[in-house]
């Protein structure tokens, strides 16, 4: 069993960087894009290119990795990140149960 995830996309806005105790936790947004599809076929604009849609992925990555990243890293760079899926549940303060998923960085490859 393996849960693996390699998404390559842009920074959607400056990473942020926070503090845990000694843990440093850095996190962005990655965007991708998609092919638009209808019926099962891509479309296409009247240029002739495939229209898309983005998809936005949280990830956080921590400590070394994270200060890197923050360090070098700005809004609209692509960047590879490799890494695993993390689920959280929680009850917010209204008592209505939250879920959120994110994307755990091991390794941010900076193209």
């Amino acid at each position: 069993m393996k849960n693996l995830v390699i998404l390559v996309g842009r920074i959607a806005a400056a990473p942020e960087t926070r503090h845990a105790g000694d843990t440093e936790i850095t996190g962005f947004t990655l965007v991708t894009d998609r092919p638009r599809l209808v019926d099962g076929k891509t479309v296409k604009n009247e240029a002739g290119y495939t229209e898309t849609l983005a998809e936005f992925h949280r990830v956080t990555a921590f400590n070394g990795l994270g200060t890197s990243v923050a360090k070098h890293k700005r809004k609209g760079d692509v960047v590879e990140v490799q890494g695993r899926l993390h689920y959280s549940k929680w009850t917010d303060r209204e008592g209505v149960e939250r879920y959120a998923v994110e994307i755990v960085a091991e390794e941010v490859l900076f193209i």
